[in-house]
């Protein structure tokens, strides 16, 4: 064993095993690149009152060259240091608008040329929308006035959208609060030709600090440096008219929430000192509370950096946490505290506690409720009752509580306790409304308030509209999804009184499109938007859901599709792409729950293997991959087993079918699902050849816990290094295309994984490939990558899969 250890170390770190090949960028065939190329239907924003339509347009990928601007990594942020805005921001580049009412929508004027749109925040009164405009040397702020389609820019002072939105409306939707560039802000050090003053030292005092492996943290003092200057900003008033007054002097501010009457504006801001094992949302920062002047009036929260935490995922620090404005009030703050010490080993009846304290905010706070689990949030409803959620991740639990905000000795009622993984039970959420302050709250007519769910069940899903007493908790439906050819959204309510609510409705081959229903009305819908299908070559490709059995009885499911023109009565035998993710369950009647809609819109984007029913294959897509552990025993002990039968069952149904070459089938996945693919061929002799994009292969590297894995690597070495595909190198039996974005940013999923996967691979002899992609992330953006990526899967699955000389 130790010489096979020392051969790999050989092999990953010598240069020699890497044979280069030089190739610019490729397209895929015509037939998916026409649907690559297809336009992209805008986003859909819609008033409260149902009233109006903003439409917002943007293409579907960036270019290489938008990519390949400059870009600073620091803090878990990445910052376009010559512009002020994130790196990865996705804009949009027209905005029009229209009555919900009419059927055409009205082009907005006096948009900016090259426009390049984002950070929409739209006022209170949702009669404007402040934007930004993001150019070559800087971003500004723009203003679009809904009621006459018109836009104009509203100031020249250059925006700082390092750290956020950094647009926040005033309540009478008069003006807005703007984050800019200081005017002391000093140039930047060029890390990659600064002169070191001294090494960079790190010190372990002996406190666990167990974090897991972000990545673009700071690094060295220039970072910290370029971090400050980047993050600081003054806050400047702009009114309407463009007139700028000063409101916060420099500071690193990260976030500025108005109180729901106005008066008063709640902001936070970073301090040192930083650090370079977290990221930038878990430094020291104090919580500060201002009027509407940018007057001081009290420090409600100080917070020390937070690189030490218990172990878990439901660890939390201690102290106040999660502060907002209660929505039903005029200025009111809530916040959490963990009654464990932050530490869920440590045993309590409950874990947290909620509390409050008023205007001006230097009393002593109230208790409003506690919690069994850790909080996850509040539905505020009048002084007498709220609706308050909590979640515990070790064993899925959720509960709600209905509780008295004005009298905490009033014991909050539970009304919902269940397992979150469970979609059968769902019960919904509750219906808000906009009150006089403009926040949402608790919709309540009549004494009753009202639920608004998916609808999953074994006979599939309808999704539906429960009425909730308040006083009995009983439960009435009142409009339930009749659709059987069709999938139907319950987007959001504009007025149960009334009864109208705004769906989304679509089919196979129907683009969905939002409509006005009127629960009280049988079958009484008015059109709101009318997009096309821009997919109309694949819009009468056979797609089914199916459903079938792993070996230990699990039901399972994924959604099929044939190729084009496939002959149903001949059922000719073709190659097949398994497409899927793997995911973790504590219980089997979750993770055999049947949450596939038949009726789904066939979308193709650039992760998605449908694109493959043009080349002649079946595809099964998203086939469910539940990993399973009930009670004490984790999913993980027995995810190899696992992996396998999902595979090996999901490989069965649709051979019994009729449809497949068993000596041709092809598994593909992103992620954890690259993940999943590496382990399959290293396991099992089900594929004749494998994608695996952008993952992580040796779980050594993620030491402090990876994905639903909260124990370490010395807790647990044996599921580490038995789940790692690098560990198993050795035992890869099929063809492995890796594929990974270089600057990959994502939570353990290193670019080195694919790159040192690739050696090990390389150097014991498997057939492999790795393609990096320059500038991509963890997804990719650039379409000239996309493309690429698609022609890559496409020789790969050809050479590989489709033309694989078949077994007798």
């Amino acid at each position: 064993m130790k010489n096979i250890v020392a051969f790999i170390a050989f092999l990953i770190t010598s240069s020699s095993f890497i044979a280069q090949e030089k190739l610019t960028y490729q397209k895929p065939p015509k037939e998916i690149l026409e649907l690559v190329d297809a336009p992209l239907a805008p986003s859909v924003w819609i008033d409260s009152k149902g009233e109006n339509v903003t439409l917002f347009y943007r293409d579907a990928y960036k270019s290489i060259d938008e990519l390949s601007e400059k870009e600073l990594r620091l803090g878990g942020l990445r910052i376009n240091p010559k512009t002020n805005i994130g790196s990865r921001t996705r804009y949009y580049n027209n905005i029009m608008v229209k009555k919900a009412t009419e059927k055409d929508a009205q082009q907005v004027k006096g948009l900016p040329e090259k426009a390049r749109l984002s950070n929409f925040r739209f006022s209170p009164d949702q009669k404007k929308i402040a934007f930004l405009n993001t150019t070559e040397s800087d971003v500004q702020l723009w203003l679009v006035n809904i009621e006459n389609a018109s836009a104009n820019k509203l100031s020249n002072l250059k925006v700082n959208a390092n750290m956020g939105n950094p647009i926040n409306w005033f309540k009478d939707s008069e003006a807005v609060l703007i984050n800019v560039i200081p005017e002391d802000r000093k140039e930047l050090i060029n890390t990659s030709e600064a002169v070191p003053e001294g090494p960079i030292v790190s010190v372990s005092d002996g406190e666990k600090a167990q974090n897991r492996t972000y990545q673009d943290l700071l690094s060295s003092p220039n970072d910290e440096y370029n971090f400050e200057q980047l993050a600081r900003s003054t806050i400047k008033k702009i009114t309407l008219n463009g007139s700028a007054s000063n409101f916060l002097p420099t500071a690193m501010y990260d976030d500025i929430d108005f109180s729901p009457d106005g008066k008063y504006v709640m902001v936070s801001s970073l301090k040192r000192p930083f650090s370079y094992i977290v990221p930038y949302y878990r430094f020291p920062f104090e919580t500060n509370i201002y009027d509407n002047t940018g007057k001081l009036i009290q420090k409600v929260n100080d917070v020390a950096l937070n690189e030490v935490q218990p172990k878990g995922f439901m660890a939390t620090r201690t102290g106040k946490r999660s502060m907002n404005w209660r929505a039903d009030k005029p200025a009111s703050l809530y916040w959490a505290e963990a009654l464990d010490q932050g530490d869920p080993e440590v045993e309590v009846d409950y874990r947290d506690a909620i509390y409050e304290v008023n205007a001006p905010f230097n009393g002593t706070k109230s208790l409003l409720l506690k919690t069994k689990n850790r909080f996850s949030g509040i539905t505020w409803g009048d002084d007498n009752m709220a609706i308050a959620r909590d979640y515990w991740w070790n064993n899925r639990n959720t509960k709600s509580y209905i509780f008295n905000p004005s009298d905490a000795s009033e014991t909050p009622e539970i009304i919902f306790d269940r397992s979150y993984q469970d979609k059968y039970s769902d019960p919904g959420s509750f219906v808000t409304s906009k009150n006089s302050f403009n926040e949402n709250t608790l919709e309540i007519v009549n004494g009753k308030a009202f639920l608004m769910g998916d609808g999953y069940s074994d006979k599939g899903q309808f999704p539906f509209i429960d009425e909730f007493n308040l006083k009995t908790q009983a439960t009435k439906r009142i409009y339930e999804s009749t659709y059987t050819d069709k999938k139907e959204n319950l987007s959001t309510a504009i007025d149960m009184d009334k009864g109208k609510i705004l769906v989304r409705i679509e089919s196979q081959n129907e683009y969905p499109n939002y409509y006005f229903r009127n629960i009280k009305k049988k079958n009484a819908l008015t059109p709101v938007t009318s997009f096309e299908n821009p997919f109309k070559s694949i819009q009468n490709v056979h797609k089914e859901v199916i459903t079938y059995k792993r070996d230990d009885g699990l039901e399972l499911e994924g959604t099929l599709y044939l190729p084009i023109g496939y002959d149903v009565k001949n059922k000719e035998k073709m190659p097949m792409i398994l497409w899927a993710y793997p995911r973790e369950f504590k219980d089997k009647s979750s993770a055999s729950q049947n949450t596939t809609n038949p009726n789904k819109f066939i979308y193709p984007y650039y992760g998605s293997p449908i694109y493959w029913v043009t080349q002649g294959y079946v595809v099964l897509d998203d086939a469910a991959f539940p990993i399973v552990g009930e009670g004490d025993e984790q999913p993980n002990d027995t995810f190899i087993s696992q992996l396998v039968g999902n595979a090996k069952a999901a490989i069965d149904a649709v051979d019994q079918l009729g449809y497949i070459d068993r000596n041709r089938i092809g598994v593909g996945g992103h992620s954890y699902g690259a993940f999943m693919v590496a382990n399959l061929l290293s396991h099992s002799n089900l594929f004749a050849a494998g994608i695996a994009r952008s993952g992580a292969y040796n779980r050594t590297l993620t030491p402090f816990g990876f994905q639903s894995e909260e124990r370490t690597y010395w807790d647990s070495p044996e599921t580490y290094n038995t789940m790692s595909p690098f560990m198993n190198a050795e035992k890869m039996k099929s063809p492995l295309l890796l594929i990974h974005g270089e600057a990959d940013n994502n939570s353990g999923t290193y670019p080195l994984q694919s790159e040192r996967y690739f050696n090990a691979l390389k150097g014991l002899g498997a057939t492999a490939r790795l393609v990096m992609l320059p500038k991509e992330s963890h997804g990719y953006s650039a379409k000239e990558s996309v493309l690429h990526v698609l022609w890559e899967q496409d020789q790969w699955l050809d050479k590989y899969v489709k033309n694989k000389e078949r077994e007798e």
